[in-house]
């Protein structure tokens, strides 16, 4: 994959998303992950699991040297990966490195390596300056304070070939226009997921096709 420069920093903040054709981030996993809204449909990612495509996530996720989430997707993972096997990858990975969580309240942090930060546009730049790849997994509400902010450097898009219509999406009010541009060729896979890898590049373009 190719290199995915940091924004004005040394290293850089890459979203890690899966997501529906029509936007919707919202309880991939498993039935009960998230059910925020009365939402119904959690575990819609499971029918597209395959090996291929779950070798590419495990890379993925192998390159970073912190984790980047918000209060409610670190419930989920402190429930979860202190506790995975010994031999999953993924877990051995999250529990060596750093985590840092966003939270304006109290909360516990029994998970080793943890760090709650509470305000997101000062410590997040200041962990770039930190580390050489932060990766933000689901964490849908602290993804939009980081594009309001301009701190994300790269997106990694997880499009899953499924509309729900319902539930809550990656993009939502507030983010300013920026432009991307692909990192890496788009990979599809035998699920008919598709990841499309993007980065930072500036400002939006505008022009006047009416003329063509």
């Amino acid at each position: 994959m190719d290199e995915i420069q940091g924004n004005g920093a040394n290293g850089r903040l890459i979203v890690n998303m899966f997501m529906t054709i029509d936007g919707v981030m919202q309880g991939p996993g498993s039935p009960d992950e998230d059910d925020e809204g009365g939402f119904a449909h959690g575990g819609w990612q499971a029918p597209f699991a395959e090996a291929e495509s779950g070798r590419v996530i495990l890379d993925e996720l192998l390159q970073m040297d912190a984790l980047l989430v918000g209060r409610k997707t670190y419930d989920i993972f402190a429930a979860y990966w202190p506790n995975a096997p010994a031999d999953n990858p993924i877990g051995t990975h999250f529990n060596r490195i750093p985590k840092y969580v966003a939270s304006h309240s109290a909360m516990h942090t029994d998970w080793s390596g943890t760090t709650v930060i509470r305000d997101v546009p000062r410590d997040v730049a200041d962990l770039k300056r930190t580390h050489r790849e932060i990766r933000l997994i689901g964490s849908g509400d602290l993804l939009q304070t980081l594009l309001a902010h301009d701190l994300v450097d790269g997106l990694s898009l997880w499009i899953f070939p499924v509309t729900l219509g319902s539930g809550k999406r990656v993009f939502r009010n507030g983010a300013i226009p920026a432009a991307f541009e692909l990192a890496a060729p788009p990979l599809g896979f035998a699920s008919g997921s598709v990841l499309l890898s993007y980065r930072r590049a500036g400002d939006p373009g505008y022009g006047d096709m009416s003329e063509a």
